[in-house]
């Protein structure tokens, strides 16, 4: 399997913002393990028009304070609407009718969102595939006009106006009057359906964040200072981490099959990488420290560490250790006290 890191292509560009993708043919691991990986970009007043996808993920937003997200949740008939900043999570669940916003004013920043999550029942394996609601590539205008009114009960002319109005494709950008229309977001649904990244090192489970259940997802972030190492980790339940950059360099290794070394490279913010299951996995920071986001494929998953207190290997008696490695008992009494402590 080819592990390379790989950057976003650009998908779409437009006023409003752009949409990047890592598609299944450039990152053949993401078909792979069946994950996948996209990158929203909204100028101020961007609008990306209510869609739904054929996957579940979450998004992280790496820049941006004023977000605001509208949720359709699948089996409800209310909408909800959360604010978002830069450091939040957010699960997408399978099926939910979103929209994204980036409510700031002229002269903010870009509001920017990676996604990553499960192509389990994807239509193309390894990536996203996005349903429209609105616009030129809407399923509603796809039906005929004389469908529309009939389910509507509505006249043909009206129909055709509900869907040949909209003439923007998947981001379009708000004038003011436009913008003022946009809903409040609910501090409540906020507080319940986001979840803020502010730890140097976090993993987020169902039994941290609830909502992560609906999604079928968890999250891992790590920030390490200059030269700092992450100790090698893994996932003993079958999950695959599917791992974004989001700031710094660093040298990433990810040993795999029969020991053997699957990757040894230098990343950069920007890049998107995948550990396969059980694969083990250790990251090193560069000169300007590094951030990694990452999703793993289990609400619920089972991680295991090769240092600190809860270490696998540190967890073995002295005499294990000193004839599983083939070592002396002061050398074994050195690794023993310097897992316990990192």
């Amino acid at each position: 399997m080819d592990l390379t890191p790989k950057q976003a292509q650009q998908l779409f560009k437009g006023d409003g913002g752009a949409y990047y993708i890592w598609s299944s043919s450039d990152v053949p691991a993401l078909v792979e393990a069946k994950v996948g990986a996209g990158k929203l970009v909204l100028q101020p007043h961007g609008f990306a028009l209510p869609h739904y996808s054929d996957s579940s993920k979450l998004g992280y937003v790496l820049q941006g304070e004023d977000g605001l997200v509208g949720m359709v949740f699948p089996n409800t008939s209310e909408e909800v609407v959360i604010k978002l900043k830069k450091g939040d999570v957010i699960p997408v669940p399978l099926g939910s009718v979103s929209w994204w916003f980036n409510n700031g004013g002229s002269n903010s920043e870009e509001l920017v969102v990676v996604f990553l999550g499960e192509t389990t029942r994807a239509y193309i394996p390894g990536q996203f595939t996005y349903f429209l609601l609105a616009g030129t590539q809407s399923l509603l205008g796809g039906f005929s006009t004389e469908f529309v009114s009939k389910a509507y009960n509505i006249t043909k002319d009206e129909a055709d106006k509900i869907t040949k109005s909209q003439t923007g494709v998947l981001i379009i950008k708000l004038g003011e009057d436009e913008k003022t229309k946009i809903p409040k977001p609910s501090e409540n649904s906020t507080h319940k359906l986001v979840h803020n990244i502010t730890c140097a090192t976090t993993t987020l489970t169902e039994k941290q964040f609830p909502f992560l259940k609906q999604a079928g997802l968890s999250a891992s972030f790590i920030k390490l200072e200059a030269n700092a190492i992450s100790s090698p980790i893994y996932t003993a339940d079958a999950t695959v981490q599917v791992v974004y950059v989001a700031g710094g360099s660093g040298q990433i290794q990810i040993v795999g099959l029969d020991g053997k070394l699957a990757l040894d490279t230098q990343v950069k913010a920007g890049d998107l990488f995948v550990v396969p299951s059980f694969f083990m996995v250790a990251k090193l920071a560069g000169k300007n420290g590094l951030e990694c986001f990452s999703v793993i494929t289990s609400s619920q998953p089972v991680l295991e560490d090769l240092a600190g207190k809860t270490s696998a290997l540190g967890a073995l008696s002295p005499e294990m250790l000193q004839i599983a490695l083939n070592i002396t008992p002061e050398l074994q009494d050195l690794l023993s006290s310097r897992i316990r402590k990192i």
